[in-house]
């Protein structure tokens, strides 16, 4: 190869490439494309270019150069390009601009499909290099970079990456979309349980507010027990006695206008002749009160209050007149705890009790023929009323059945069992109507003395009476009726009784002067007698 700048041998080797700016061979094969900007050589299989300025023959042949034409500078080749000439030599796809040097036009071929090897393009042979001589000067490589150019050593490659790249941005979508919920997640249970704690301690996540009903009237139905209460408490009273060393807590109502109060003879029992007896009403007024009258036999007993105005009696029923599970509602001060209402039914009518008993010689025994109840009574409900559906006091609460079996006034402390006992307010009326008057009561008797320790069913005479005399008094309702010792009195006015007990609380739950049929049993005969109850002062 010649220096740069110097023209190519005529006879050098087909297709050899030229170093840059060098001319291409004349004697090159045919169809070698020049480098862009090249000329051809002169002795090439096309012909000779014309000088400068010559015009082109016609047959394609360029015209020789003249003699007197200056020689024209040898360019230097460049390497094959891959594309056609600009045809409209337009900077920068043509001919290079004064500013940078202008690629050529690319036409790369269509990208295949992923996953196809692609093969690298055919590249022209390459001709030896000229040999450039140490001192030629160095070509700016700059001058004509073509970019889409392969390097002259190896031939132009078409790489693909698609697939790899393709394999990195899923690979980082995986990643981002990890993050990303990894984030949402942890956000989501800080938020969740922020809110969660909110509501577990409030309730909400504002002001907690729970649902509340209005304000109501405060009427109610007279017949309800709310009404019945609103109705009675106000003449329901409690009592607090005190004397001879012991205490005790009861129960009363207003009877009338004048300040008599009825209640349980075992409630003012501790006061005795010199005691004190201190009334409570509902509206938290109190009064001191003194016994008007008392009896230990039906257990009953009524005191007074005095200078205290508005007193509202409570109205009374008849006891004859209730039916075993008519409503009934009782009010009391059980433990001390005034004005407590509580309500249940009648269980039973005429269930004979006896309660106390405490002294032993049986004067401080009680017959009742009394109403039962389930309505709760404890102790400090005694001498309580207790009230029918329409508010009229039907019975004077007096005794539970306690858990263990024994039957009490107040009932001990044990409390109750729903087994509750009231004195009807037929006998009540007409005891308080004579302790008002009196101060005492009588009691309708027979004329006869019982043996308390007979076993059997019914209840029998007495051999003699508790004085040592005879056990029929002389001139009385039973002597006069024919009944004589040992006979076994087995019902009254065709009721059945089965103990002495029972026979006392039959009688006593009549007046004196009432009259009775009487059926007793004699020497195995069964007879019936008739008889006017007579009357008696004491126990």
């Amino acid at each position: 190869m010649s220096a740069p700048g110097a023209e190519a041998s005529a006879s050098g080797p087909a297709g050899a490439l030229s170093a840059p700016g060098a001319e291409a061979s004349a004697s090159g094969p045919a169809g070698a494309v020049p480098a862009p900007g090249a000329e051809a050589s002169a002795s090439g299989p096309t012909g000779t270019p014309p000088a400068p300025g010559a015009a082109p023959s016609p047959t394609g042949t360029p015209p020789a150069p003249r003699a007197d034409a200056p020689a024209q500078p040898q360019s230097q080749p460049h390497p094959t390009p891959l594309h056609d000439p600009d045809p409209y030599s337009t900077p920068p796809y043509g001919e290079p601009g004064p500013w940078a040097p202008a690629p050529p036009v690319q036409h790369p071929g269509a990208t295949p499909a992923h996953g196809v090897a692609v093969g690298a393009p055919e590249a022209a042979p390459a001709a030896p290099a000229a040999p450039v001589a140490p001192d030629a000067p160095v070509a700016d490589p700059w001058a004509r970079y073509d970019p889409w150019a392969a390097p002259a050593s190896a031939p132009l490659q078409q790489a693909d990456p698609v697939e790899e790249d393709v394999r990195r941005r899923r690979g980082r979508r995986r990643r981002s979309l990890l993050v990303g919920a990894l984030v949402i997640a942890l956000v989501s249970g800080v938020a969740g349980g922020v809110v969660g704690v909110q509501l577990e301690r409030n309730g909400g996540i504002g002001a907690v507010e729970l649902p509340q009903a209005g304000v109501e009237a405060p009427d109610r139905d007279p017949g309800s027990v709310a009404g019945i209460a609103a109705q009675a408490l106000p003449s329901v009273v409690t009592l607090h006695v005190s004397g001879g060393g012991s205490a005790g807590t009861g129960t009363g109502f207003v009877l009338d206008d004048r300040g008599h109060i009825l209640t349980n003879d075992h409630v003012v029992e501790p006061a005795g002749e010199d005691g004190e007896i201190t009334v409570t009403f509902h509206s938290g007024d109190t009064a001191e009160a003194t016994v008007v009258g008392r009896d230990s036999g039906y257990d009953l007993a009524v005191v007074r209050v005095r200078g205290v105005r508005g007193l509202s009696p409570l109205p009374l029923g008849n006891s004859d007149n209730v039916q075993v599970g008519d409503p009934v509602v009782a009010i009391g001060a059980p433990f001390d705890l005034a004005g407590t209402v509580t309500s249940g039914i009648i269980s039973a009518r005429e269930r004979p009790i006896t309660a106390g008993g405490e002294k032993g010689d049986g004067s401080d025994v009680s017959y009742v023929d009394a109403l039962q109840t389930d309505a709760p009574i404890n102790p400090g409900n005694s001498g309580g009323p207790l009230l029918d559906g329409r508010g009229r006091v039907i019975g004077i609460n007096s005794a539970i059945r306690s858990a263990d079996g024994g039957l009490d006034p107040e009932g001990g402390q044990s409390g109750s069992i729903g087994l509750g006992f009231a004195i009807p307010i037929n006998q009540g009326k007409r005891v308080a109507e004579e302790l008002i008057e009196s101060g005492k009561a009588t009691h309708p008797v027979i004329g006869i003395t019982l043996d308390m320790q007979y076993s059997g069913d019914g209840a029998r005479v007495a051999a003699e009476g508790g004085d040592g005399g005879p056990a029929v008094s002389t001139g009385g309702p039973g002597a006069k009726a024919g009944i004589r010792s040992g006979d076994v009195i087995t019902k009254v006015d065709g009721r059945p009784v089965h103990s002495g007990e029972e026979l006392i609380v039959k009688t006593r739950a009549h007046r004196p002067g009432d009259k009775l049929e009487l059926t007793l049993e004699r020497d195995g005969k069964e007879r019936t007698v008739s008889l006017v109850l007579g009357s008696s002062d004491g126990d």
